[in-house]
């Protein structure tokens, strides 16, 4: 196996880790978080104080007062600085930019994408105190560490105990005499690009009943994904906010909108019929119908829709569009 494909294996791992749902591996992490105070020479926790979820771990940090101050800074930052100084130094500055890209970068958006909304989730579910803001920011990432834990070779070092808690648990805090973690999430659904998505339920989920509802990365209440199933047309032309309506359309189909609520084409031509959809406070939705020349296995012909531009006037004019062409010289072939 080449180096390259054994890096294109470890970064797979990683991120499975830090996709995982399965209920956290509590003796191993809890081993790794006694080893990450023993690696930077702090004395282990007294005691290790499971939550459900990172809201309910910020209550807990919050309401413990035996915990002692945090040694965040020695357990974490101050290892992982150590680490990347080393390896910097070794690879040059375009080699660790190289290796980063490799590794953890390959990681990195995905993955801080999910913390900033777990964050954003406490934040609303908790009020956005500046004593919740630090709580949060002061917590080790466990499984969410993955894209940093990367880009590091596998080898006996400063950061084998974060990295045991990475693949067995979420986030946790580090205190003197205590340390809270927090059990991973019970559901995750994300669409094709990595966003949050999920139609029929909370797009992300912890085992205490905090969850994220989402569509296509767009945050959205609980209630709204609920009402998603009864949709109509009135429905959806009744809702003021643009975002949630588009959300709306989106879900509910526009092909099956403009089927139930009786629109008309505005133009119809050789290469398509294109339909027009006026909505209140928000751009028009335009869109071109176009049918597959290519016969399916049962004889039939499937119809696309491909949305264009509110100015398009003819379908003609859409469909070039879509080939990024002007409708003066686009010529489709057709078949004879």
């Amino acid at each position: 196996m080449t180096r390259a494909g054994t890096a294109g294996d470890a970064v797979a791992q990683w991120r499975s880790w830090a996709a995982s749902t399965a209920p956290a591996d509590r003796r191993r992490a809890e081993t790794g978080i006694r080893r990450a105070y023993r690696l930077t020479g702090l004395a282990e926790p007294e005691r290790v104080v499971w939550a459900r979820s990172p809201c309910e771990g910020v209550g807990l940090v919050r309401a413990l007062q035996d915990k002692g101050a945090s040694v965040r800074e020695v357990v974490r930052s101050a290892p992982w600085a150590a680490e990347r100084r080393r390896l910097h130094e070794e690879l040059g500055a375009a080699g660790w930019a190289t290796h980063w890209a490799d590794t953890g970068g390959r990681l990195w958006d995905l993955t801080q994408a999910l913390v900033d909304r777990i964050r954003e989730g406490v934040l609303d579910e908790l009020g956005g105190g500046p004593e919740v803001r630090l709580v949060l920011l002061d917590a080790v990432l466990g499984q969410h560490d993955a894209p940093w834990l990367a880009a590091f070779p596998g080898r006996e070092g400063p950061l084998d105990g974060l990295a045991e808690v990475c693949r067995s648990a979420g986030w946790w805090w580090p205190f003197e005499r205590v340390a809270v973690v927090c059990e991973r999430p019970s559901a995750l659904h994300r669409d094709e690009a990595g966003r949050l998505d999920r139609g029929d339920g909370p797009a992300l989920a912890f085992p205490d009943g905090f969850a994220l509802h989402a569509w296509r990365g767009m945050p959205v209440p609980a209630s709204f994904v609920e009402e998603l199933r009864t949709l109509t047309p009135e429905r959806i032309r009744s809702e003021e906010n643009a975002e949630l309506r588009r959300v709306m359309l989106e879900f509910y189909g526009y092909d099956r909108y403009l089927a139930d609520s009786g629109a008309r084409p505005v133009h119809r031509d050789e290469t398509g019929t294109l339909w027009r959809i006026d909505l209140d406070g928000d751009e028009p939705v335009v869109m071109v119908e176009v049918l597959n020349s290519t016969p399916e296995p049962d004889g039939s012909h499937r119809t696309y829709w491909l949305r264009v531009p509110p100015a398009t006037r003819t379908a003609r004019q859409g469909v070039a569009w879509t080939f990024g062409l002007d409708a003066a010289v686009y010529a489709p072939l057709r078949e004879t």
